[in-house]
This record gives structure tokens, sequence and C-alpha cells, in this order.
């Protein structure tokens, strides 16, 4: 089988990459907007024409939250018309598409974790340009499976792992929000993830929306505090509300996702938060 990855210099997309060697039997091809522009159809019609992929997976996203609640145009660019693009293309030859959503779509005023039927709707720009994707992947009735998570960390870019590690070499103590709650998820384990949807698809149809995070409830603080230890910081995290750390974009204030749907229908076994940022901090740590 042969996968198309785009975004494939973000998290997720090196995180594929990185699993890529565990799956020898399926050809990928990796590329990213220096490389394939998603926002023109004919340069996206060329590259499909070129590979003959019969699957994509689409990481390509704009993921800036604050930035995008003043860069509308270039988020819903993102995620909103190449998606489109996309969708399209692979409606049209009959291409399976694995397309990556957030649990910012919701506005996290229940305190029951959210099941894929759940009632949408986004709080900020980044929330609203996600939905405006996921809606353009079922309008176009190409085969697809919609995977939305959260709090997505890794080895790889700017995430909160990584930022905590810095400030915490930089600064005697960090204020770090209590007040939303959610799910750390590891990229290594959504990709692994991803694939088992992948190869399952190869046999049967399992097509709709699903959630993916890694197991568990965990707080920003309560992250800041586990990645503390496990990094052996001497740095005090300090919980604040969300009042007391104004930002542009708002945030929902409870997104767990409900995985039963993608366990069942996959047979997935999902890791707990803690577990995943263990081998994610091993990973840091031994390549710094």
């Amino acid at each position: 089988m042969d996968i198309a990855v785009f975004g494939a210099n973000g998290q997720l997309g090196q995180s594929i990459k990185k699993i890529s060697v565990d799956y020898p039997k399926h050809n990928f091809v990796f590329t990213d907007i220096d490389e394939l522009n998603l926002m023109y159809s004919n340069d996206i019609e060329e590259f499909v024409s070129y590979n003959n992929p019969d699957v994509f997976i689409n990481c390509a996203s704009y993921t800036a939250v604050d930035m995008a609640e003043r860069d509308v145009v270039a988020a819903m660019n993102v995620n909103g018309r190449a998606v489109e693009n996309l969708a399209k293309i692979a409606s049209e030859r009959d291409i399976f598409m694995v397309h990556i959503s957030t649990d910012y779509i919701f506005d996290g005023k229940t305190y029951k974790p959210y099941k894929e039927e759940g009632n949408v709707h986004p709080l900020s720009v980044y929330g609203r340009t996600k939905w405006k994707g996921e809606v353009a992947v079922r309008r176009n009735s190409c085969r697809h499976a919609i995977i939305r998570t959260s709090w997505l960390y890794s080895e790889y870019r700017t995430n909160f792992v990584k930022t905590m590690l810095r400030l915490s070499a930089e600064l005697e103590q960090i204020s770090v929000v209590f007040d939303q709650i959610g799910t750390p998820t590891y990229a290594h384990d959504l990709a692994k993830a991803i694939m088992k949807v992948v190869e399952v698809n190869e046999k049967e149809e399992q097509t709709g929306t699903f959630h993916y995070s890694n197991e568990g409830v965990a707080s920003w603080y309560d992250f800041a505090i586990e990645i503390m230890q496990l990094g052996k910081r001497n740095c005090k995290i300090l919980p604040i509300t969300t009042a007391e750390y104004p930002t542009p974009a708002k945030r929902p204030h409870y997104t767990v996702l409900n995985k039963q749907k993608i366990r069942d229908t996959f047979e997935l076994t999902i890791p707990h938060w803690r577990d995943g940022l263990k081998r994610c901090m091993e990973n840091i740590m031994n390549n710094s």
C-alpha cells in the first residue's frame, strides 16, 4: 500500500516517519509545504498522479492557537481550504483519507468525556477552522477516518513538554493553569493508532469519526508536575486559574475524549498518558 503523509515536518508527521520502518510492506511518501502547497489543487493532482497513493494521512495543520485569532485567513486556508482540496481529490481517486482534528471543536462546558457525536461549539478561531476541515472531509464523501486528538506533544518541534523543560532551566518557578482538564497525547502513540486504522481499512472498511488520546485525565498543572519529576527538575510549579493567565484565544475547560469507539473498532490498547510521557522524556533526554 502506498501512503502519502502531508505535514511531514510537524510533530505527528515526524512520529509517523519514525515508525514507518516498522511497516516495510508499505511505501511511504512524506511531504510538507516546502515541497507541496495544499492550497493548490493542481499541485496535489500532479503529486497524486506521480505517486499514486492509496491513502492520505493529513497531519498538516495550523496549530498556533493564539496566533490564529489575528491570522484568521491563514488558519482557515490550512485547516479548511487545504483539507477541502485533499478531500475532493481523495473522493475522485477513491483514496482513503485519515484526517487529524482536535478536541478544541468542543466548548468544554460538560464534565463527561466527549463522544464523537457530542455537540460541537468551538470557542476559538483554531477550533472553528478545524471544524471546517472536518465538514469538508464529510461533504466530499471520500472514504475517511477523522481522528480527533488532544494536547499533542513529542520529541519534535515546539510543544508543552519541551517548553516546560526549557523554562525550568531558566526559571525557579513557573505558573501553570490547573482548571483546564484534558489528556496529554504522545504523538508516537497516535502515529501507531493511525497505522492500525490504515491497516484495518485495507481489509475491511471502518470509516467515520473517532477520538484518540492517551488514557487518563490531567490538568496542565498535573502535566507540568509530571514533566518536572521525570526530568528531575527543581523548578517549582504554581497552580493558577485560567482567569489569571489570559490568552487571545479562549480555551475549553474540559475536553476529555471518550475513546471507546476507536478501542472497540480497531482493537486498540491505549497507553496511559504518564507512560507515554515517560517514553517521550527518555527520548528527549537521550538525545540532549
